[in-house]
């Protein structure tokens, strides 16, 4: 199986990196994690992020950027991600007041692609459940943004957790994507009695995991990025024993 990365979305830790972003950063690396995703940056200048992330010899993957900062502070954002070294400039939702133009909203989503890509950028779009919900035509939302914008500006960073969720088939999807899949977020899960996503660490849910990552490899995938979403025990706690997991079934030579 070909290797690929080992990252973190920092947004499983965003009650931690509120009171200690530099702290958190420091002990992510200390657990293996060989890259990060940001998800905000805890006020800490663009020169300083990049020095501790040179320091923890640890790589920005990218950084998930809101929709309103897409569209009123994007020059800001590819500054500071082109400063810290990161490679991907993700779009990691749509607000519900947006979902109603969609043929709008790829256009916008076209013009962030070729300004990241003209800055030395790669767009990215993460996605939750509804883009296999709602249609656009004959098409889920997902398909259709992707089938909008030519492969040269924009690739999929695809959460399986949950596309496995909302009842479609991961290992199918992937192979759907195989080439333009370079960020693969791995996200284990149960149902909640309520209907909604339980996140869990690695191993403890439905998904199966050793599938979803030869299937990855084969695809093409650069990074696996873990995220938990919510955390029933302490968040550094989870994300200890997700890359314990991935250890164990998947690249053992990860620093403990």
């Amino acid at each position: 199986m070909r290797r690929m990365g080992i990252g973190l979305q920092m947004y499983s830790l965003r009650n931690e990196t509120a009171g200690d972003f530099r702290g958190v950063l420091r002990k992510v690396s200390k657990l293996g994690y060989e890259g990060v995703e940001f998800a905000g940056y805890g006020d800490v200048p663009a020169e300083e992020m990049k020095a501790l992330l040179q320091e923890l010899k640890i790589t920005a993957i990218g950084g998930h950027v809101r929709y309103p900062n897409l569209k009123e502070r994007l020059e800001q954002e590819i500054t500071y991600l082109k400063t810290i070294g990161a490679s991907y400039i993700v779009c990691p939702n749509i607000p519900l007041e947006e979902r109603k133009d969609w043929h709008r909203l790829f256009e916008f989503l076209k013009s962030v692609a070729q300004e990241a890509q003209s800055q030395g950028l790669q767009f990215a779009y993460h996605n939750h459940d509804f883009e296999f919900e709602e249609k656009v035509g004959a098409e889920f939302v997902f398909d259709a943004l992707y089938q909008s914008l030519p492969a040269s500006l924009a690739t999929a960073e695809m959460d399986i957790g949950w596309v496995q969720f909302i009842g479609q088939d991961p290992l199918a999807y992937i192979k759907k994507y195989s080439g333009r899949l370079p960020l693969l977020h791995l996200k284990d899960f149960q149902h909640a009695t309520d209907g909604s996503i339980d996140t869990l660490e690695l191993g403890a849910g439905l998904v199966d995991l050793p599938e979803v990552i030869r299937a990855a490899s084969d695809a093409g995938t650069q990074w696996l990025i873990v995220e938990q979403d919510k955390c029933h025990k302490p968040p550094l706690e989870c994300i200890e024993t997700s890359i314990q997991w991935l250890r164990e079934n998947y690249c053992p030579h990860l620093k403990a």
